[in-house]
């Protein structure tokens, strides 16, 4: 105490006549702070833990009170510890699956690719025997115009963690057209066109049941780069896009795609993250500048899940 003492005070004398740094208002911002004024009074609006103990038996440890729920950009927000993190967004894509299951008899799951969900793929595939696989289709949300069985393949992560290890029909798996005539995502190979039809044929009202997202650095998210040309607005399911980081042709679903979802999470781990998600809370909706802001699903609802890292750095 007496240590923090000597630290703290010398701090606080030295901004004892500075002005406070103000905080930008207004709906869009959401709350950038713990409290606010309602009715004359200060009042902390900050929600209440949410607790996960994973066995009532047991002794609680610390990592089992790590999960907390708030808001982020008017969303609800949970962030946690990296393995707390993924363990509890693979129980809900696991609910969100046995509730499809259970109402449609089928269960539409988009997934990213990247390094981030790696452990989300490891974690369904030897911590989830329940998953209603039978029911699922899996579909990719962007893909690196490169072979299927490129290291580089967002298809070739997800096979090597999560479908060689779990029982999911083959004709349930939809990888993304980028390899046509020997050519990769080439125009006149209708291979967008061709991910779009079968979206269309098969998902009602082309509304996936799940969307998994990520941010990148930039405010991308899926293959949706700042000042895309394509896929930020417009009718189209599916697009070829350009990436600034190589391979540099993508195809990705479309920003209106992804809205009509009937449930999107984003995860975002890693310090590298935090500027980003700290300028993404206080912008409004900027899709040009950054695709992620303009992740608003339509009637469906967005949850963003952040570790800690990411979230404060």
């Amino acid at each position: 105490l007496l240590a923090s003492w000597v630290f703290w005070t010398p701090l606080l004398d030295s901004l004892a006549f500075e002005v406070p740094r103000p905080y930008p208002g207004g709906a869009e911002n959401g709350q950038l702070l713990d409290f606010e004024f309602s009715g004359g009074q200060l009042t902390f609006s900050q929600q209440q833990l949410e607790v996960l103990i994973p066995d009532l038996g047991s002794v609680p440890k610390p990592s089992d009170f790590q999960v907390l729920g708030a808001r982020y950009r008017q969303s609800p927000l949970i962030t946690a510890w990296p393995e707390e993190l993924i363990s509890k967004l693979a129980s809900d894509i696991e609910a969100a699956a046995v509730q499809a299951v259970r109402h449609f008899g089928k269960f539409h799951l988009a997934l990213s690719g990247g390094s981030s969900p790696i452990a989300l793929f490891q974690q369904l595939a030897t911590g989830h025997y329940s998953f209603p696989w039978a029911h699922t289709h899996l579909w990719l949300v962007d893909e690196r115009c490169v072979p299927l069985s490129d290291p580089d393949s967002n298809f070739q992560g997800l096979q090597a963690h999560l479908l060689q290890h779990v029982r999911v029909p083959y004709y349930n798996i939809h990888p993304m057209p980028v390899h046509l005539h020997q050519r990769l995502c080439a125009e006149e190979d209708q291979g967008a066109q061709t991910y779009a039809s079968e979206i269309s044929a098969l998902v009602a009202n082309s509304s996936f049941d799940l969307v998994l997202l990520g941010m990148g650095t930039d405010g991308h998210t899926a293959s949706l780069f700042p000042q895309s040309p394509t896929g930020l607005d417009g009718d189209q399911l599916v697009v070829l896009t350009e990436s600034p980081f190589r391979p540099h042709q993508r195809m990705s679903l479309s920003l209106p795609l992804i809205n009509r979802a009937k449930k999107v999470a984003v995860l975002v781990m890693g310090r590298t993250k935090r500027e980003i998600t700290t300028l993404v809370s206080r912008v409004g909706h900027e899709p040009k500048k950054w695709p992620i802001s303009g992740v608003v699903p339509l009637s469906g609802q967005l949850v963003w899940y952040m570790d800690y890292e990411a979230f404060l750095g």
